[in-house]
């Protein structure tokens, strides 16, 4: 069991997400940044998909009731072990009785902490995630609060061999305040001039305070729509269609001069337009961007997309094996 003490500013527990639920309604919530979750994972030995904690610019302070192995990735984090500095992205044993404290993220945002055997709470329509909108998933469907006990499945056989690992620094990803981001174009982007398409492909965007885990805001440069008068039930604005079901990543245009990208908790669909959807290997670098930092949107085709997917499984696929390995 772990104790939370202090959960700092916002920490859930997640996995990789609800899949197959969102024609229902329900998105698919899970790890805002599943590159450094998998490696936490991998690092205590776990399937790539089991729960961990993920925290907000802000770690907290967890006591262990028990002895684990654990890593913590993601954006790093001043750390502290019974007040001794701990690293990132190696793999540690804690015992019975160790304070774990961590502090603000000087870059990034999102940090898990992951324990060999997973954080152990009940399935929610197949998957371990907090979806916080509707209260369900996680632990009791909210964030932690002081005083909340997790409970940690049994350490997984060979976990014990797994301390000491570290991860090679070609497999560390860069906290940028400036992200290129691929997007596939196209759904209702129709609805946009072309003056306003090459504006969007070629301005930066800065990141607005209001991101959250449901959506990231942008603030850019005026753009402009077509005029079409959109059609019945869809509302009197240009920027309105007739409501479509929203993949994670849209880019939707709410107005002249702001877009936004959804994320992981976003809502299924809707009456905006959707200039295009961003591949799922950059909404972790979206996760991890903070406020005022920026951006610029790269087009790319279903081809490059799936390719890029193909790389950074492969790039894990040989993490595995070096870790199964002792590297």
């Amino acid at each position: 069991m772990i104790e939370i003490r202090d959960p700092g500013l916002w920490t859930t527990v997640q996995d990789m997400g609800r899949m197959g639920k969102y024609h229902l309604g329900v998105p698919p919530s899970g790890a805002a940044d599943k590159y450094s979750f998998i490696i936490g994972n991998l690092l205590v030995g776990n399937p790539e998909d089991y729960a961990a904690l993920e925290m907000t610019l802000i770690g907290g302070e967890f006591v262990f009731h028990k002895n684990y192995i654990i890593a913590l990735t993601g954006a790093p984090m001043e750390t502290y072990l019974n007040d001794q500095p701990l690293s990132f992205w190696h793999t540690h044993q804690v015992k019975e009785g160790d304070v774990l404290k961590l502090k603000a993220c000087p870059i990034g945002v999102k940090s898990y902490l992951c324990i060999s055997g997973g954080v152990n709470v009940p399935d929610v329509l197949g998957s371990k995630s907090t979806y916080e909108l509707s209260r369900i998933g996680g632990f009791e469907g909210r964030r932690l609060t002081a005083g909340d006990n997790i409970e940690i499945n049994e350490t997984l056989p060979g976990a014990l061999k797994q301390v000491g690992k570290s991860l090679p620094l070609e497999f560390i990803p860069s906290f940028s305040d400036f992200q290129e981001l691929r997007v596939m174009m196209g759904i209702t982007g129709y609805l946009m001039n072309d003056l306003a398409l090459k504006t969007f492909l070629n301005s930066e965007w800065t990141v607005s305070h209001e991101s959250n885990r449901v959506a990231y805001r942008y603030k850019g440069p005026k753009v402009s729509f077509t005029e079409q008068h959109p059609p019945f039930g869809a509302g009197n604005s240009f920027s309105n269609v007739v409501d479509i079901a929203y993949p994670i990543g849209s880019v939707l245009f709410t107005n002249e001069e702001e877009l936004i990208v959804l994320q992981n908790d976003a809502t299924t669909g809707g009456g905006f337009i959707t200039i295009g959807t961003v591949i799922s290997q950059d909404l972790d670098l979206i996760a991890q961007s903070r406020p005022l930092s920026k951006c610029r949107f790269i087009t790319v085709t279903i081809d490059q997309a799936i390719q890029a997917r193909g790389e950074r499984k492969k790039k894990l696929q040989t993490l595995m094996e070096m870790l199964k390995n002792n590297f």
